[in-house]
């Protein structure tokens, strides 16, 4: 059975999303816009598409990572690079948007940054991968799920790394993980 996420405002919470292909808003609606605005960390996956989208998330969020993707206009590929590692709580997280990754590349890119954790975007489709050395995370699209459901990801830090969620819209959690450090 499904479960809506509970938004702990005490939490260290981060929030994952990717592929809003949108022109003027962050196109975040629900529990999703929630997540983000309480989020610790906001994690960003690429294909934003215009700078407008990119201030938007910017300004809803306490703390923002992001990197460009494919489909990102040049004043977004000059302000984010295509890839960057950041560590929150302990939590070391690689992003990349993927459309230049191929599993090996995506497998490599992981290792040589030590990542607890490898934040993907591109396919639109939500999921999670465990392997014995990262945990491989693409949040889905929140805005162009293109066939699949509107997705995002939380991400709540424990003691020895954390436990995800992959969430429909409405908050609805229809996948739960963890990831080790």
């Amino acid at each position: 059975m499904a479960a809506s996420v509970e938004l702990n405002p005490d939490s260290r919470m981060i929030t994952v999303v990717s592929d809003t292909h949108g022109q003027s808003t962050h196109r975040l609606s629900d529990q999703s816009l929630t997540a983000v605005r309480t989020a610790d960390l906001v994690v960003h996956a690429g294909d934003f598409i215009t700078e407008s989208v990119l201030t938007a998330f910017e300004s809803e969020s306490t703390r923002f990572v992001g990197v460009a993707g494919n489909s990102d206009t040049f004043p977004i590929q000059k302000r984010l690079p295509a890839t960057r590692t950041v560590e929150h709580d302990g939590i070391r997280i690689a992003i990349a948007h993927g459309h230049n990754h191929t599993k090996t590349s995506r497998s490599l890119f992981a290792r040589q940054q030590h990542a607890d954790l490898l934040v993907v975007g591109h396919s639109h489709t939500p999921m999670v991968r465990s392997t014995d050395e990262y945990t491989l995370l693409n949040p889905g699209s929140h805005a162009e799920p293109r066939g699949n459901r509107p997705a995002y990801a939380t991400l709540e830090a424990t003691d020895d790394g954390c436990v995800g969620r992959l969430c429909e819209l409405d908050g609805t959690v229809f996948k739960t993980f963890t990831v080790s450090t």
